[in-house]
This record gives C-alpha cells, sequence and structure tokens, in this order.
C-alpha cells in the first residue's frame, strides 16, 4: 500500500468516527474566512466547504457520514 492509499484510509477512518465534528470544522472554518474577507466571497466559500464535506464523505462510497450543519449539510445521501 502506497502513502496516498494509507492517507485516503486515514481521511476515511477519520471521517467515519468524527463526521459530525469534522463538518461543524468546516462551517465554523468558512465562517471565519467569510467574516474576514468582509462577506465578498460568501458564496465561494460556502461552495468550497460543501464540496469539500462532500468529497469527505464521499471517500467511503456513501453520503452518510458529515452534517455540519451548514446549507445541505452535506446530507445528499442516496436513497
Amino acid at each position: 500500500m502506497g502513502f496516498m492509499d494509507d492517507m485516503k484510509d486515514k481521511a476515511q477512518d477519520a471521517t467515519d468516527e468524527h463526521g459530525e465534528r469534522i463538518g461543524q470544522g468546516i462551517d465554523k472554518g468558512g465562517d471565519f474566512v467569510d467574516e474576514k474577507t468582509g462577506g465578498q466571497h460568501g458564496d465561494q466559500i460556502d461552495s468550497g466547504g460543501e464540496k469539500l464535506k462532500d468529497g469527505l464523505d464521499g471517500l467511503d462510497g456513501q453520503n452518510d457520514d458529515i452534517g455540519g450543519g451548514g446549507e445541505g449539510g452535506g446530507q445528499n445521501a442516496e436513497s
């Protein structure tokens, strides 16, 4: 197993175990950056945060780990 495979597995395990907290952290980080930029890039920041949450959440092939309370909240699990 290569270095990148090992890192992916660790990220997947962390997301499975701490998905809610990771989602909340991404949202808080986005809010901080949005505040520091005076709200000028809020849509882009929100979009980037949602893409990050979806990417991390989908590491295991399922969108079921990250919430976070933001718009969409990363909870677009397949029905």
